[in-house]
């Protein structure tokens, strides 16, 4: 002990000494924190890996399922149409159509004569004692879908070289500004509910 009080290079070599061992333990516990944190990174990416691979079965079976339900959506829509002309058919008679009579009009523009090259015309159109009438069945219709239902028809009028007697837009629902704008190009309609 009375080196340590009287030998200054002595204490300091000790007091290193110390404080080097206190070092070492604090490296020896950083090693094993680096460790311990490896492993749960390691852990983590094995669990990173797993669910990229899950997401991509997810992505091939939603892609399956998109598909399918773009298959069903086109089924239902025509069984829709047929559905929605059945629920009006009186408001309809007395236009002076027939609803089982009504016929669908396809039409794909190849080569772009009457509008978008490859655009595809879909319009339901009943003829009767020489009178045209073409007709838009929809479950929700919106002011886009009155301009679209006005623009082909103007098309489908030159394709088929008929003027048609009237332009019905037959909707379960039809928004505000759309029966609005349905007025104002001349086209009649027939709807369950207007929706503000």
């Amino acid at each position: 002990m009375e080196l340590l009080r009287t030998d200054e290079e002595f204490r300091l070599a000790v007091r290193g000494l110390v404080g080097l061992d206190e070092i070492l333990s604090r490296l020896e516990n950083i090693e094993k924190r680096i460790e311990e944190h490896s492993k749960v990174i390691e852990e983590h990416s094995k669990a990173i890996k797993t669910l990229s691979e899950r997401v991509e079965e997810l992505a091939v079976a939603i892609g399956e399922l998109k598909v399918a339900v773009g298959s069903l959506g086109r089924r239902w829509g025509t069984d829709l149409e047929r559905t929605v002309l059945r629920i009006y058919k009186h408001a309809l008679q007395e236009r002076g159509i027939e609803p089982g009579e009504v016929q669908k009009f396809t039409y794909k523009d190849i080569d772009g004569r009457y509008c978008r090259k490859g655009t595809r015309l879909d319009l339901d159109v009943y003829i009767h004692d020489e009178k045209t009438y073409f007709i838009e069945v929809k479950s929700h219709a919106q002011l886009d879908d009155v301009e679209w239902f006005k623009e082909k028809s103007e098309i489908v009028r030159k394709i088929l070289n008929r003027e048609p007697e009237k332009l019905i837009l037959v909707a379960v629902n039809l928004d505000r500004d759309a029966y609005e704008r349905a007025r104002e190009l001349g086209i009649d309609t027939i709807y369950g509910g207007l929706i503000e």
